[in-house]
């Protein structure tokens, strides 16, 4: 993986301009089995839970290791939410939706 965004953009029908509400970086160190099913959950949470108002960055910290120093990055994968504020981090595969969807704050904790 290199550095890349994925950007969901405005659904069919939906407003073209409408703003992305959802900033989210995922640190991953390589194409690792556990850096692509990270990737892959995120991917699924925000496609069910913020309807295209989200952006994806992907940072390879093996392409990009100085990349890690800005939000202090210390475990792999690593998912920062930029936006909305305040910055929050969730460490590993994403594969807990509940507990990604509270560490998000998506959704309350019950």
């Amino acid at each position: 993986m290199t550095r890349e965004r994925k950007n969901a953009g405005p659904r069919p029908g939906q407003d073209p301009s409408a703003a992305v509400d959802w900033e989210l970086r995922l640190y991953v160190a390589g194409q690792t089995p556990k850096s692509i099913i990270a990737f892959a959950n995120l991917k699924k949470i925000c496609e069910e839970h913020l309807e295209g108002k989200y952006r994806i960055e992907v940072i390879d910290l093996m392409v990009n290791p100085q990349l890690a120093k800005g939000d202090q990055i210390l475990a792999l994968p690593t998912l920062v939410r930029k936006l909305p504020e305040p910055v929050m981090k969730i460490i590993g595969d994403l594969s807990n939706t509940d507990r990604v969807l509270v560490g998000l704050d998506i959704k309350p904790l019950t």
